[in-house]
């Protein structure tokens, strides 16, 4: 069955057509107690899209939507094992990445994914920098996100701060964002995902950028605080709808869509970065 173009909307009764039902999402990432970020996002996301998610947990932050206070890592084999016992037993149609806290922990995601021969897609969200601003990874795990992981990568999909510490690069405009982004294809990745949301400017622009193409997408910025957690809902709506079939440019006005009626949908919680609306956003999966 072919994928058809879903509509995804906050209100009315939208048709929504995906290419089987019931896709697996295996996400690797940290959770988030205040349910805003993290696992708890990229659960909803990949539940609203009508997909299977599972989940290997590689860190417990403490952290609300004023910041992230405290993180503490997962063993690197525990993380490890729960890839693998995911894997031999429920399976998975795509793979995606988060918060790897640590070196020791994004090494021991790369060479598992590469032991157990993942031939799915695998987005790989380079968390690096909280909404609120804070730096989450150091150098030596930044440097081997850039060395093992995005070369694994179907998907990178960084913030602007992100792909200025992944390259090194000034990235404050649409054509820097190409730049950077081509950038972090000559890093091993076949397609990046350059979100906007941190440009200064009235209209908002994402750029799904490829070695042969690049297609934006522009909106009117949302005048909101409450954006905790849209790259974990951009990149696991994306790994959803590959899951299930569809391909990057299929996949990128959908997601895109999801996020910004979740942004416009959010329940106004918490004093800081509020959590987005997910529950609100009706997805019908005709599929």
């Amino acid at each position: 069955m072919e994928p058809s173009v879903p509509i995804v909307s906050s209100g009315g009764s939208p048709s929504f057509s995906l290419g089987k039902p019931m896709a697996r999402v295996l996400i690797v990432a940290g959770s988030d107690p205040s349910g805003g970020a993290g696992i708890q996002a990229d659960i909803k996301t990949v539940t609203m899209f009508g997909q299977y998610a599972a989940a290997a947990i590689t860190a417990l932050t403490v952290q609300n939507t004023l910041g992230v206070k405290e993180a503490v890592g997962v063993e690197p084999r525990i993380i490890e094992d729960q890839i693998v016992a995911v894997l031999e037993d429920v399976g998975a149609d795509a793979v995606k990445t988060g918060m790897l806290h640590s070196a020791e922990v994004v090494a021991a995601v790369a060479d598992t994914l590469v032991a157990i021969k993942f031939g799915g897609p695998i987005v790989v969200d380079p968390v690096m920098v909280a909404s609120s601003g804070d730096r989450l990874l150091d150098d030596t795990a930044v440097a081997l996100i850039r060395d093992r992981l995005i070369p694994l990568a179907t998907l990178v999909t960084p913030n602007l701060p992100e792909a200025e510490v992944l390259t090194g690069l000034k990235v404050t405009t649409p054509d820097e964002m190409e730049k950077a982004g081509h950038a972090i294809l000559a890093m091993g990745a076949p397609a990046v995902l350059m979100k906007g949301g941190h440009l200064n400017a009235d209209e908002l622009t994402d750029l799904l950028i490829t070695k042969d193409k690049t297609v934006a997408l522009s909106t009117a910025k949302i005048e909101t605080r409450h954006t905790h957690g849209t790259g974990c809902t951009y990149a696991s709506a994306f790994a959803s709808l590959l899951a299930a079939g569809h391909n990057l440019e299929q996949a990128f006005p959908l997601a895109h869509t999801f996020v910004q009626e979740a942004i416009t949908a959010a329940p106004q919680l918490g004093a800081g970065h509020g959590p987005l609306g997910h529950a609100r956003v009706r997805v019908q999966n005709d599929g």
